[in-house]
C-alpha cells in the first residue's frame, strides 16, 4: 500500500488537524523531511498554507487543535504541540498546550521541529534580524549578575546570532560584548 494510501486509511480521509476532507496531502513534520507514515501527517491544503506561511494564519481556524491534540498519532501531537506553542499568546491556545501531555520522545521531536523550524530573531516590529545588522536597544534593559543598565537607545552593531532565536549578541559601549533578546530591539 502506498504512502498516502496508508495516510488516507489512518486518517479515515480527513485533515488530521481540522477535520477537513478538501485536497488532502501529506506533510513532514520538522524537523523531519522524508515523506513516510512515521513522519507524516496528512493535512488540508488550508492547513499546509497557514503552517507553511505564518502571515496567512488564521487564529480561530487552528482552534481545531483544541481536539487533534489528542490523538494518539505521534506526529498529529507533535505538530499540534507545535502550532499551539507558536499561538501561545492565544489563551485558549496556552491553556491547551497546558493540559496537553505527550511523551517525553514526542516532546522532544517537537522541541526539535520548534527550534528547526525556521524560528528567526525578530526585532520588536517582526522584522527578521540578520547576521551583522545593526540594532537600536528599545527600552532601559538590565544587565543580569550586576547593577548595570543598557540604555534605551543603545546601538549594537553587526550582531551575531546563536542557537537561540530570542537571542542577538553584539558590541556596544566602547566594545563590551553582550547579549540581548531580540523583541528589545529595533533594526536600524
Amino acid at each position: 500500500m502506498s504512502i498516502a494510501k496508508t495516510l488516507l486509511t489512518r486518517c479515515d480521509s480527513k485533515c488530521e488537524l481540522c477535520g477537513s476532507t478538501n485536497s488532502l496531502a501529506p506533510f513532514a513534520v520538522p524537523p523531519k523531511t522524508d515523506i513516510t507514515v512515521d513522519n507524516c501527517v496528512m493535512i488540508c491544503d488550508t492547513c499546509t498554507a497557514q503552517i507553511e506561511d505564518a502571515d496567512k494564519m488564521d487564529v480561530n481556524h487552528w482552534r481545531c487543535l483544541n481536539d487533534s491534540m489528542w490523538s494518539q498519532v505521534p506526529t498529529v501531537q507533535v505538530i499540534s504541540y507545535v502550532l499551539l506553542s507558536k499561538l501561545a499568546s492565544e489563551s485558549w491556545a496556552q491553556d491547551a498546550l497546558d493540559m496537553m501531555y505527550v511523551e517525553e520522545d514526542v516532546k522532544e521531536w517537537a522541541e526539535k521541529a520548534l527550534l528547526s523550524d525556521g524560528e528567526k530573531p525578530r526585532d520588536v516590529n517582526g522584522v527578521e534580524l540578520k547576521k551583522g545588522d545593526d540594532v537600536t536597544v528599545i527600552k532601559d534593559l538590565p544587565v543580569k549578575g550586576t547593577n548595570q543598565v543598557i540604555k534605551q537607545g543603545t546601538v549594537i552593531r553587526g550582531i551575531s546570532l546563536g542557537d537561540d532565536p530570542r537571542l542577538v549578541s553584539g558590541k556596544a559601549n566602547g566594545g563590551q560584548s553582550m547579549y540581548v533578546i531580540a523583541e528589545f530591539c529595533r533594526k536600524k
